[in-house]
């Protein structure tokens, strides 16, 4: 067998120099290819030096389930029409809800491998249009169908499950799950492209306000924790996950424009580079040694480190996949930023937080800001992309050596993992 060597590196720098989003939230009157097309000009308004639409050579869509959510197949060339950029090459990418967080990945390659020069990237969903359970049977569609959903395990089951092993391997406690939900709330408090722009606090009092209104009991309540373990204001989804324990329901789009790094300085005079990428599978959950980590996830983010020269101590601010609040938790011992159990005791004391030492999921994370699966990978790239250049606004992470970030994006029961370490320059 021929041996090489395990170490990979890009055959030339890529950049990115711009990021776009729409707004995330529930959108009636609006389908995938609206909210990726309003993604798309976001990026345009705010692109440094501007660029002509014909430039870009090459396009990649990440997408999970248009055909179900929609009854839409073959979106690439929807999305090439409806941008204006017939007869480029795109390409839809599925990859669960790491469907963009591979697209990227391929855009990254298409740029590297010397082939183009000028590559958009996005990712779309249009979730709302099914009822709750409607959702929840295209979401499972991404679990294992012969081991997995026979038993019943829906993705709240799946993490669920996954929250149990975690309680009982680290003595995680419930308001350490309850602790991953305000923090992220309060980041996207401040972001205004968020499903959920609103604390926790603000959430509680609404409901306070609206019992008096009624003339109804008025819950007494001192605090977030009390209002997140009262079982009428966030009930029971599948123990020990609650409602405000579970990522919304989205729709939303986002996109980014990688270039080549030596013509970066035509779009801006700060591009982005990534400086490592990685990306693995992992068997389903059923199959996994463990229920308290991903396998994927932890090779993925090994291959990251080591193509960019870092490591997880290196890493100053991040995005995961917090599809679940446990997931947050479990990704951040994944990724190396704790020992493993002790990712809960991190969050005890602040170190996740906006001010902490490790801020993870500014933006509010999938848990605030709204999970539109085929768009959450490059909506974190696009997180970070805005944190390095120091234009996150009231979310900035505040400190004048911010310079590496990552990005972590799961898909399936843990089945894929792709991570992005971005260097500001």
């Amino acid at each position: 067998m021929a041996t090489t060597s395990s170490r990979r590196q890009l055959g030339r720098s890529v950049s990115i120099v711009g990021a776009g989003m729409s707004g995330f939230g529930a959108f009636a009157d609006k389908d995938s290819r609206d909210l990726f097309v309003e993604a798309f000009q976001d990026l345009l308004d705010h692109l440094d030096q501007g660029m002509d639409i014909e430039d870009i050579e090459c396009a990649y869509v990440g997408n999970y389930s248009s055909d179900l959510f929609e009854h839409q197949g073959h979106t690439a060339p929807i999305i090439a029409d409806w941008l204006g950029m017939t007869p480029i090459p795109v390409t839809r990418i599925e990859n669960a809800c790491a469907s963009s967080g591979s697209a990227l990945r391929e855009g990254i390659m298409a740029i590297a491998s010397g082939m183009y020069d000028i590559v958009l990237v996005g990712g779309m969903e249009k979730m709302t249009n099914l009822p709750t359970e409607g959702v929840t049977d295209v979401l499972a569609t991404a679990a294992d169908a012969l081991y997995e959903v026979p038993t019943g395990l829906t993705f709240p089951g799946i993490f669920g499950a996954i929250a149990k092993a975690h309680m009982d391997r680290y003595e995680t406690n419930l308001d350490h799950l309850l602790k991953v939900a305000i923090k992220n709330h309060v980041n996207g408090s401040k972001n205004p492209k968020a499903q959920f722009n609103v604390t926790i606090r603000n959430l509680m009092e609404r409901r306070v306000t609206r019992a008096e209104q009624r003339g109804q009991p008025v819950p007494d309540y001192n605090s977030e924790m009390d209002f997140l373990n009262d079982p009428g204001a966030n009930p029971w989804i599948a123990w020990p996950l609650r409602l405000y324990d579970c990522a919304p329901i989205t729709d939303g789009a986002a996109c980014v424009l990688l270039v080549a790094s030596d013509i970066a300085h035509n779009f801006t005079d700060k591009p982005v580079t990534i400086a490592g990428t990685g990306q693995a599978s992992g068997r389903p959950l059923h199959d996994a040694d463990e229920l308290t980590s991903l396998s994927a996830a932890r090779t993925a983010a090994a291959r990251a480190y080591e193509m960019a020269g870092v490591t997880a101590d290196d890493i100053q601010v991040a995005e995961v996949h917090d599809c679940f609040t446990i997931a947050e938790i479990v990704a951040s011992e994944d990724l190396g930023f704790f020992e493993p159990g002790e990712g809960a005791r991190a969050l005890d004391e602040g170190r996740t937080a906006l001010d902490g030492d490790k801020p993870i999921n500014t933006s509010g994370g999938l848990k605030a800001k709204g999970h539109p699966v085929g768009a959450s990978g490059v909506a974190q790239v696009a997180e970070i992309f805005h944190q390095l250049r120091g234009e996150a606004g009231e979310r900035q992470v505040d400190n004048p050596d911010l310079e590496v970030g990552l990005t972590h994006n799961v898909g399936g029961t843990g089945g894929t993992c792709v991570v992005n370490i971005l260097r500001k320059g």
